[in-house]
């Protein structure tokens, strides 16, 4: 079967309900009625032969909705930036850059890079924070334009630069150090002592004491999800157990007597990367420049 082409309007409105989240906040968006919204997207279901989204709340894109919507943020900054060089009005709002950046970047060097995109650039950020793991996900997906990812190889459409490597120090307090870490050797003390974890797809502290175990053992189950980068820095200060913490986050806290490194000649490396979408678009461009820079000055460069 040929697809049909695809009407641009109901390509836009589906980006719409997927940057919304529903038909009513997209209607609104769009200045047109929920019901507008929901016929066109019936309609470009209805042309290309598949379900493009799923009808939850927050709505999300199939995978072949996700298709659908790269293709949409690709032609609205593609659109954006003709208008541009051809002088031509539009309706004064500013370029929105959707990012994905890992709670750990966010909180620390991420943000100063920001700040040095040039200030009269009418662009909006809107960042996703979500593991560094897993925001090449969010590429795929079409949700964001560019990401700091672990995954060098590079999403379908995007090309992919390195930033440096993250540095993660195995950290406590120190009476923790002397009540759970100082009966034996740390590799017998480590997977059982309390350990301060991210989340559930966190994997930094496991994998730190299967390497430190030689594969042996995993962290301890008495674990405590904290699931933000200054919140994880203050459980593993306050004593609850110990974290692998970012070292831009560690090294003033040592200097307090509020942490201490119990594996100084032990940390991790996370080699990060900017993936971005192959688009020519002056204001991602910046953007990217602007990100390496500033991770330049805060990472770590390849041993």
């Amino acid at each position: 079967m040929v697809m049909a082409e695809l009407p641009l309007d109901q390509v836009r409105t589906l980006l719409a309900v997927v940057d919304e989240g529903t038909f009513d906040a997209a209607a609104a968006a769009l200045h047109v009625t929920p019901s507008a919204v929901s016929q066109r997207v019936k309609a470009l279901e209805q042309r290309t032969g598949r379900v493009l989204l799923m009808r939850t709340k927050p709505a999300r894109p199939t995978e072949s909705g996700q298709a659908v919507v790269r293709f949409a943020r690709q032609l609205a900054a593609l659109e954006r930036e003709v208008r541009s060089e051809l002088g031509a009005a539009d309706d004064g709002s500013p370029a929105r850059l959707p990012i994905a950046v890992n709670a750990d970047s966010l909180a620390t060097w991420f943000l100063p890079a920001l700040t040095q995109v040039p200030q009269d650039l009418p662009v909006c950020f809107e960042l996703h924070r979500e593991d560094e793991a897993h925001t090449a996900t969010l590429l795929r997906e079409g949700q964001v334009m560019a990401a700091v990812s672990s995954a060098v190889e590079p999403v379908a459409g995007c090309t992919v630069r390195p930033l440096g490597l993250a540095r993660y120090l195995p950290s406590a307090h120190p009476e923790f150090v002397a009540r759970r870490l100082s009966d034996g050797p740390l590799e017998e003390c480590l997977p059982q002592a309390p350990v301060i974890v991210f989340d559930r797809r966190d994997e930094l502290q496991d994998g730190f004491v299967r390497k430190l175990t030689d594969g042996a053992r995993g962290a301890s189950r008495m674990r405590h999800y904290v699931p933000t980068s200054e919140g994880f820095c203050d459980a593993v200060a306050a004593g609850l157990g110990w974290g692998l913490v970012p070292e831009q986050q560690a090294l003033p806290l040592y200097r307090s007597g509020d942490l201490v490194g119990f594996a100084p000649d032990r940390p991790l490396d996370v080699p990060l990367y900017w993936q971005q979408w192959k688009l020519d678009v002056p204001a991602l461009a910046l953007v990217a420049e602007a990100v390496a820079a500033a991770a330049a000055r805060s990472l770590h460069g390849p041993e």
